[in-house]
């Protein structure tokens, strides 16, 4: 009995080669996860990201917010913001930006000499890794904005909750695409160029500075007047912490899936909930 317990045991006992293999498998599983890491982060896969994002706000902009006309809602703040600063290209400049987002990606991912190559596992996999990411902000949705006087989704304009839900649906995806686009992208990148590059201070001070910079201007730029007047202290922390994590979430994951968490949230603040 003892023998054959013994043969057993040597019977089941892993060889080389099936070690190998456990090895193989555990640095494959490694090797993926540092490769979505990664590729989620070049231009060509942010792009092929946000395209879809990119046509519905630009569908959705001319089937349900152009027929407001001027009753309609205060605009998106980066997007007005773009507006002007493309005012002098005539009626085109509506779509300016979204154009200019996507040149921008474009010369980028040029530039780094990537392949051409998306995959579609990549994309389902930052879908899903935005989707995590909007917990934080539904936290701080419902500790802080709900029982403000006005709550409501980021970087918003008044008096939308009354809309059509497609219109309120085109404005949270063109508050996730465009907002990011001014506060995160263009505001956080420029302020670090001038910390590090320009002033040479350590790279990491100049990440802080700029996320501090960003959250600072990102709150300003929104309405926390109460109900009874003067500042809202509830609005303030809400958009002040929602801006500072999403400009920390910029650093650390990149331009797409701070873009999809931002409109993944909003979708959820506007049109699920119906929260002006």
């Amino acid at each position: 009995m003892r023998r054959a317990s013994g043969a057993a045991r040597r019977r089941v006992r892993p060889g080389p080669a099936a070690m190998g293999d456990a090895r193989h498998r555990r640095r494959v599983a490694t090797t993926g996860a540092r490769g979505y890491l990664s590729e989620s982060r070049c231009p060509l896969s942010i792009l092929a990201f946000l395209l879809p994002l990119m046509l519905l706000y630009e569908a959705g902009s001319i089937f349900y917010l152009a027929r407001l006309g001027r009753e309609g809602p205060e605009p998106l703040i980066a997007k007005g913001m773009l507006h002007r600063l493309f005012d002098e290209f005539g009626g085109v400049s509506l779509h300016l930006p979204a154009i200019a987002l996507g040149v921008v990606l474009l010369v980028w991912h040029v530039m780094e000499r990537n392949t051409w190559r998306v995959r579609p596992g990549t994309l389902i996999l930052m879908w899903l890794e935005s989707a995590v990411w909007t917990l934080p902000l539904l936290v701080l949705w419902i500790v802080l904005a709900t029982r403000a006087a006005e709550p409501g989704a980021l970087a918003m304009g008044q008096d939308i909750a009354g809309l059509p839900w497609q219109a309120r649906l085109t404005l949270s995806i063109g508050a996730g695409l465009y907002e990011e686009l001014l506060f995160r992208l263009i505001l956080v990148t420029a302020v670090h160029f001038v910390a590090v590059d320009l002033l040479r201070t350590h790279k990491d001070a100049g990440y802080v500075l700029a996320a501090v910079t960003s959250a600072v201007v990102f709150a300003a730029f929104h309405n926390m007047t109460a109900s009874g007047g003067g500042i809202d202290a509830r609005l303030l922390a809400f958009y002040a912490l929602s801006g500072l994590f999403l400009a920390s979430l910029f650093i650390l994951r990149g331009f797409g899936i701070v873009v999809g968490a931002h409109a993944v949230y909003d979708v959820i603040a506007l049109v699920v909930v119906g929260q002006s």
